[in-house]
């Protein structure tokens, strides 16, 4: 234990002050495998005095303009910008993924997310109708609701809880947020910036620890009727559960399952590396990746061959190497999962033609006992197989054949999830039909992964309830008011 004095030290961020903690748990560095840092364990006291700061908080920040809202936001998007490369070091080192890959995707959209909704805040109108007859005038308010709970994932960490962070303070709210427990840094670290961006004490409190201690708490807490999570779907049930006898607003983002159809009329040459890329991209720890791919039978052997001969060419490496395309999983429990689902797809007689069991990862003898794993390409698996109907979160994706057009409509659809979808053809007509029939959220055609924030994110299924973005996030913070006037 005689290195324990240098590892970092978190602590809960409460009423503009950090707070230590009384017990904390250790968390790791998925390239190494070895603990780099102690996250506080916190619980119901911690969240009691959470929500005691952003209750006094709530009537001064909720009482600015609109404008001086924005001028926050926009400041502490400065801050980040310019922290950006300890930032990225950081998540990196916390998550895994690649430095390059938080440097040029995760840091620069959480401070996107603030610039964003510090602009989206100031453009949002009312309604209003005239009844003449009745000699009425009827208008809207929109009003924040209060204390909003942000209960965020480990795999993009910055990224998704600024997403949730920044509409809900531009609308007036105050917050009380719970990162995951494996990747607290960048949080703790965002915390540091508060003050000299002009955020309040109490605006802002970010409490550390698990989902059964710390989330149970803030779900359960009677003066939190606003809960926004993205993640699994177990724990969305558990949390709908618990917020139930309060009828709190609840929006929720979920895991996805997501296919890539494949026509023959497809260019292979934009298809191929975006599909490797929307396959593996964040070591597939992304709930918009591609893990059911179907190809139309008459190409079905020329994208394989293509595909796996792409994959084979995308480097695992560690997080700091430049010319890594992906980093270490996020947990050796999670690297576990992953593993026991090729195995099953093994045990079914699928074929794994690249990657998990069939290359060989070369690593640095220090990052041998990391959570790393190569790409993985399976095919010649049912659709009923687990590896096709769940969400595995790892570097594995499915290749499939499929006939025509109906046919891979229906089973595109066939798993409870739906979130996100990519179709390939240069057939507009067709591109237009397959959309509107798939049941998913987000449909990417010819391309992956190009969002524009003002419209909705989210999915339907088991793959969540409510929508993200622009218009949908300031309804989701806000509670709508009819006034009607007499006169």
């Amino acid at each position: 234990m005689a290195g324990t004095k240098a590892l970092l030290t978190l602590e809960n961020f409460i009423n503009g002050k950090f707070v230590p903690c009384d017990s904390y748990i250790d968390s790791y560095d998925p390239s190494t495998g070895e603990v780099y840092c102690r996250v506080p364990n916190s619980g119901k006291e911690e969240i009691q005095a959470a929500v005691e700061a952003a209750r006094a908080a709530f009537p001064g920040w909720s009482a600015r303009s609109a404008q001086e809202r924005s001028q926050v936001l926009h400041r502490l998007a400065d801050l980040l910008e310019k922290s950006l490369e300890d930032l990225a070091q950081a998540e990196s080192r916390d998550q895994g993924k690649t430095v390059t890959l938080a440097r040029t995707l995760d840091i620069p959209r959480a401070v996107q997310n603030f610039r964003f909704f510090a602009s989206s805040i100031l453009h949002h109108t009312s309604e209003c109708t005239q009844m003449d007859h009745a000699g009425c005038l009827h208008y809207t308010v929109r009003a924040p609701v209060g204390i909003a709970g942000l209960i965020c994932p480990w795999n993009l960490p910055l990224y998704l809880l600024t997403w949730k962070l920044a509409p809900a303070i531009a609308a007036g709210n105050t917050v009380i947020a719970k990162p995951s427990e494996l990747t607290s840094v960048t949080a703790w670290m965002m915390c540091k910036l508060l003050e000299t961006a002009g955020v309040p004490p109490g605006v802002v409190n970010i409490v550390f620890g698990t989902g059964p201690r710390v989330g149970e708490a803030l779900v359960s807490h009677p003066e939190v009727p606003l809960i926004s999570f993205t993640g699994s779907q177990p724990t969305a049930e558990r949390i709908t559960q618990l917020s139930a006898p309060h009828c709190k607003k609840l929006s929720l983002e979920l895991g996805g399952k997501n296919p890539a159809i494949i026509f023959e009329d497809a260019n292979l040459e934009e298809c191929i590396p975006t599909t490797v890329k929307s396959s593996f991209a964040n070591q597939g720890e992304i709930c918009l990746c591609t893990s059911r791919i179907f190809v139309q039978k008459s190409i079905y052997s020329e994208f394989l061959k293509k595909f796996v001969e792409a994959t084979r060419m995308w480097k695992v490496g560690i997080p700091s190497d430049p010319s890594a395309s992906m980093g270490a999983l996020i947990s050796k429990a999670h690297l576990e999962k992953v593993r026991s689902y090729i195995k099953k797809a093994r045990a079914e007689g699928a074929r794994i033609l690249c990657g998990e069991g069939v290359d060989k990862l070369s690593l640095p003898p220090r990052n041998q006992a990391g959570y790393f794993m190569l790409p993985t390409v399976i095919t010649d698996i049912k659709d009923e197989s687990c590896c096709m109907k769940e969400e595995i979160f790892g570097p594995v994706t499915c290749v499939v054949p499929f006939d025509n057009e109906e046919e891979v409509i229906q089973r595109a659809n066939s798993v409870k999830y739906g979130l996100a979808a990519t179709v390939w053809s240069s057939n507009v007509g067709r591109v237009h039909r397959v959309a509107k029939k798939l049941q998913s959220g987000l449909v990417w055609t010819n391309c992956w992964l190009i969002r524009e924030l003002n419209l909705p994110f989210g999915g339907m299924k088991s793959s969540g309830i409510g929508r993200e973005g622009a218009k949908d996030s300031y309804e989701f913070f806000t509670e709508i008011k009819t006034i009607t006037i007499k006169h």
